[in-house]
C-alpha cells in the first residue's frame, strides 16, 4: 500500500532531479541493455528508432504502467517484445525467478555468440529497455544479474 500512495510523488521526483541535475532517465549499459526509468508514452518512437528498443523488461507493477507508460499491449503494437517481472517498490526486490526470468529474456537479444542461459532458438537482435519507476533498483538488480551472467562473473 506505501508503495501506491507514494509512486506518483516519487515520479514527480524523479522528473525534477532529471531536469534540475546531472541525473539522466536512463544509460546505456552495452550493447544490448539500456537501464532505465519508467520510459514515458512520449519516448517510445524515440527510443525505437534511436535507442533500436526490441524488448522491454518492466519491473513495475500493473498500476504504475496504467497512466504514462506503454503496457506490453502497447509495446507489442510498435513491434516491441514486453516482458513484466512485477515487484514491488521500495521494499521488496526481485525474487531469483524473476531475475532467471529476465536474464534469458535479455539473453535472446544478444549477438548469438554471446548467449548462455538460452532456453530457446528465437533470437532477435537488438536493445532491451529494462526499467522500473526510477531505474535505481527493481531494474537495476535485474541489469546487474545479467551483466554478471554475460560477463561471467563468479561470486565466491
Amino acid at each position: 500500500m506505501f508503495a501506491r500512495v507514494t509512486f506518483y510523488p516519487t515520479l514527480l521526483y524523479n522528473v525534477l532531479m532529471e531536469k534540475v541535475t546531472s541525473r539522466r532517465w536512463y544509460d546505456r549499459m552495452d550493447d544490448t541493455v539500456i537501464l532505465g526509468a519508467l520510459p514515458f508514452q512520449g519516448m517510445t518512437k524515440q527510443l525505437i528508432e534511436e535507442e533500436n528498443i526490441k524488448g522491454v523488461v518492466s519491473m513495475n507493477e500493473t498500476y504504475e504502467l496504467k497512466i504514462f507508460s506503454n503496457d506490453g499491449e502497447k509495446w507489442r503494437e510498435h513491434g516491441v517484445e514486453f516482458l513484466q517481472l512485477a515487484t514491488t517498490d521500495i521494499f521488496e526486490a526481485p525474487d531469483q525467478d524473476k531475475l532467471i526470468e529476465g536474464v534469458r529474456f535479455i539473453n535472446r537479444f544478444l549477438p548469438q555468440s554471446s548467449q548462455s542461459l538460452s532456453t530457446s532458438d528465437d533470437r532477435t537482435r537488438g536493445t532491451v529497455y529494462v526499467h522500473c519507476k526510477a531505474g535505481r533498483t527493481r531494474s537495476a538488480t535485474l541489469v546487474g544479474c545479467y551483466l554478471m551472467m554475460v560477463r561471467t562473473y563468479i561470486i565466491h
